[in-house]
């Protein structure tokens, strides 16, 4: 049995509540890359070079970035001609497996976060404007506190106008400690008052805000340095995590953020935000091609309890459920 009939036959036989969400957000993602592999499937009666051509186009048109879409065909065309295959319908499971086992394989897939063996544990947020960051401390925060931790935030976008207020708002809906300077300040200045009052009141996660100004690179290089110095010194080993925020719905243009990003500070998670707004869900996969980060959290709605945990098993049913075997 293929490792996708596997989690077929897993997923049905529970049906969890994050099970029906993953589901549901993939829902867009799955429509678009099912039916288009099962019309192909359906139109070609035999596997041959044009065939594979096509898949090659239904893969890139779903964001899975063009290096790895060679490497999935690859490995493809080595099993068919292993198992000397000649319908189309009797590669769907193949066309899948190939895709998670090059996901899953020669990396670190854990969605854990690094948190402090003791102390405050510090997590940096980066990410460019409007792809979802401060809606994310806010999951992120709802989420930890679940879990019976103190949360504090720290409004370090002192840049884009309103960013302050609306986490300060955020903060006020979960009850929780903001730390705030005034708009166009220093932003580490910020973090400076915010690590001081984290310790001083022993809270266990410090979730800090940064600007998103990608198109000004040496600008927010320099900052994010010195963010980053101000916060080893104050917390040895801090930050413990540093979550690159991506917007989902922007495909290709999200993962040449998270290379750029990569480029200027030490990138431990993505957070794909949107997931349930694309029909692109093969993004999980360009990142990971790309820089071989793992994506630690994918936002599947507007509610708090919609950032869920990366999971590849639901992630894969998700995507693929609806591929005729």
């Amino acid at each position: 049995m293929g490792f996708f009939s596997q989690i077929k036959e897993k997923m049905l036989g529970k049906s969890t509540k994050q099970n029906e969400k993953y589901v549901a957000g993939l829902d867009k993602s799955n429509q678009n890359f099912s039916d288009r592999i099962n019309e192909l499937a359906a139109r070609f009666r035999e596997i041959d070079e044009d065939y594979f051509e096509e898949l090659e186009n239904i893969l890139i048109m779903s964001d899975v970035g063009v290096n790895m879409v060679m490497k999935i065909v690859d490995e493809i065309k080595k099993e068919v001609r292993l198992l000397n295959l000649k319908d189309p319908k009797d590669i769907n499971d193949i066309i899948v497996d190939k895709m998670f086992v090059i996901y899953a394989n020669e990396s670190i897939v854990t969605t854990d976060i690094q948190y402090a063996s003791e102390g405050t544990t510090v997590i940096l947020m980066v990410g460019v404007n409007g792809a979802g960051k401060t809606t994310t401390i806010a999951k992120l925060a709802h989420r930890m506190l679940n879990e019976g931790k103190t949360v504090m935030v720290a409004a370090g976008d002192t840049f884009r106008a309103g960013a302050i207020d609306q986490l300060a708002v955020w903060a006020d809906r979960l009850h929780i400690d903001i730390v705030k300077g005034r708009e166009g300040g220093d932003p580490s200045a910020v973090m400076f008052d915010a690590l001081k009052q984290a310790k001083e009141k022993k809270v266990d996660v410090l979730i800090c805000d940064t600007a998103g100004r990608l198109q000004n690179k040496v600008n927010l290089m320099n900052e994010l340095e010195k963010m980053n110095r101000v916060i080893t010194k104050e917390i040895p080993g801090a930050p413990h995590e540093t979550l690159l925020v991506i917007d989902a719905t922007t495909g290709q243009n999200g993962v040449s953020q998270a290379v750029e990003f990569s480029k200027i500070t030490h990138v431990t998670g993505i957070v794909l935000t949107k997931m349930d707004g694309t029909s692109k869900g093969g993004i999980v996969l360009s990142i990971k091609d790309a820089l071989n980060i793992p994506v630690k959290f994918i936002g599947l709605g507007e509610r708090m309890d919609d950032l869920q945990e990366f999971d590849l098993e639901q992630y894969i049913y998700g995507l693929c459920k609806n591929l005729v075997g």
